[in-house]
């Protein structure tokens, strides 16, 4: 099902499809309830698709967050779960544009080549959600480097990852003229790291969702990513991508739903006709038509916004917001469309409508969006 966008990037969606189409819905159904789609991972590395992000000069793809968008949109469309693969894309603003040179080089033509893979993203903790200022996970200078005590949460892909971008705290926040004061962001090798430990989190859906906790972890003094107590805007980078790049997959999601819900409703016939003529069936997909494509364009201007280092966080929250509903609304649309059949797991209605409701509530809640954008868009008083 294509949508009203802007069709500068139908060679990239092909290429995309093309690589997705050995991976069908068989497939995917057939890692549940928690297994790795490690081919599929592996296709896309070798396709150059994961290391779209990575600059040219560091043997990557040298694409826009637009175009990456896009990748995430395809994979989605196609039946796949991005979610197995996304870190590596918005984890990459905060390495672009803060990381050093030296760290650059060492890590990033690796990821190119598929040698390394960035997919954990240490920054959620139980005691904190979304309040990210409260983190406790702390780092403490040691002769070795630095000491990481703490624990993370909701960690997505620590079990099958080399590397992890982790936000912890430097300077206790009560020695902090700000809370967003003394955090710090660090790019480590976590493989056979002494003190670590990665345990699942089962979930309704398959997202190879982890727990880490760190006890005396000692990671070198390079880890460091940019200037200590700076780690708050670092990671802020990657959140503003990481909402689009979600917006982009929920859009992904909305179209493989509406597709199979409109290929059925042309075909299933009841009472002498089929099912898609009667409006009670036929509206609520249309409406989720028109939500998919509103959320599309603010998905897009959010996305040139951020490649041309303009401010876009109001953006890029709406884009995330509107998509995540649409594809909803996409989901229960065509839930209802195929009735009992949509229950049915060899239909791939079901793992869809369970992998799209989550975006309403990571990675960030929908209600923090719509704070956001009335205390610092709208000019309303502060509501938490």
């Amino acid at each position: 099902m294509k949508l009203s966008g802007p069709s500068d990037y139908d060679d990239l969606r092909d290429g995309v499809r093309q690589v997705c189409e050995p991976f069908n819905g068989a497939y995917w159904r057939g890692l549940e309830p928690d297994s790795y789609p490690v081919e599929f991972v592996q296709a896309l590395t070798d396709s150059g698709f994961l290391a779209a992000l990575i600059p040219e000069e560091y043997s990557g793809g040298g694409a826009t967050l637009t175009e990456a968008s896009v990748i995430m949109e395809e994979i989605a469309a196609s039946g796949g779960n991005p979610a197995a693969c996304h870190a590596q894309m918005y984890v990459m603003g905060t390495v672009l544009r803060h990381g050093s040179p030296e760290q650059k080089a060492e890590y990033l033509p690796r990821i190119a080549a598929g040698e390394l893979r960035l997919q954990a993203f240490g920054v959620t903790e139980p005691g904190a959600g979304s309040e990210t200022t409260r983190i406790r996970t702390k780092a403490t200078r040691v002769p070795e480097g630095w000491r990481i005590d703490g624990q993370k949460i909701w960690t997505s892909r620590a079990l099958y990852s080399d590397l992890m971008l982790l936000l912890a705290r430097t300077t206790p926040i009560e020695e902090c003229e700000r809370p967003t004061d003394g955090l710090s962001t660090f790019l480590f090798d976590i493989r056979d790291l002494a003190g670590l430990t990665i345990s699942p989190i089962q979930t309704m859906i398959n997202h190879n969702t982890t727990e880490v906790f760190f006890d005396g972890v000692v990671i070198p003094e390079t880890a460091l990513i940019g200037e200590e107590g700076k780690g708050f805007r670092y990671i802020l980078d990657g959140m503003n991508a990481e909402r689009i790049l979600i917006a982009a997959e929920c859009i992904g999601d909305g179209r493989f739903l509406l597709q199979k819900a409109t290929d059925y409703a042309n075909t299933r016939e009841v009472f002498g006709g089929p099912i898609g003529a009667n409006q009670g069936v036929q509206f609520p997909l249309a409406r989720a038509y028109a939500q998919l494509c509103a959320a599309d364009l603010v998905r897009f201007d959010a996305a040139a916004r951020y490649d041309a280092g303009e401010k876009c966080a109001a953006q890029a929250n709406m884009a995330k917001l509107l998509a995540s509903e649409a594809s909803w609304a996409a989901a229960n649309a065509a839930l209802d469309t195929h009735g009992g059949f949509g229950f049915a797991v060899e239909y791939d209605v079901e793992r869809k409508f369970r992998e799209t409701r989550l975006y309403q509530v990571a990675p960030i809640n929908n209600n923090l969006v719509l704070a956001y954008l009335g205390q610092h868009v709208m000019g309303l008083p502060k509501s938490y």
